[in-house]
C-alpha cells in the first residue's frame, strides 16, 4: 500500500465492518502521524491497540490524568501503569 491517503479510507472501511486489524493499522497510523486525537476516537471505537499506544505515551510523559482517562475508556493496561506510577519505586514502598 503507496497511497496513504487511499490506505486510510479503506482501512476506515474495514474497520467500520469490524475488521480488528485494520481499526489496529488505522491507531499505528495515527500514532505515526502523533494524532492523538485520532488515537482517542479509536480508543473510543474499542480499539486495545489505540488504548496500548496512548498509554505508553502517558507513561512516557508521566501524565497520570491521562492514564486514568485511557483506563476509564476501558484499556485495562493503563489502570495496571497507573497503579505502578501510583505505589512508587520499590525502595519508596520499604520493599
Amino acid at each position: 500500500m503507496t497511497d496513504t491517503t487511499m490506505d486510510r479510507a479503506v482501512l476506515r472501511e474495514l474497520a467500520d465492518a469490524g475488521n480488528e486489524r485494520a481499526l489496529d493499522r488505522l491507531a499505528d497510523l495515527a500514532d505515526a502521524a502523533g494524532d492523538l486525537e485520532e488515537l482517542g476516537e479509536l480508543l473510543d471505537e474499542g480499539c486495545a491497540r489505540a488504548g496500548a499506544l496512548l498509554t505508553r505515551r502517558a507513561v512516557a510523559a508521566g501524565d497520570l490524568r491521562a492514564l486514568q482517562r485511557i483506563c476509564d475508556a476501558g484499556y485495562a493496561g493503563a489502570g495496571d501503569e497507573l497503579g505502578r506510577l501510583l505505589a512508587g519505586p520499590a525502595d519508596e514502598r520499604g520493599a
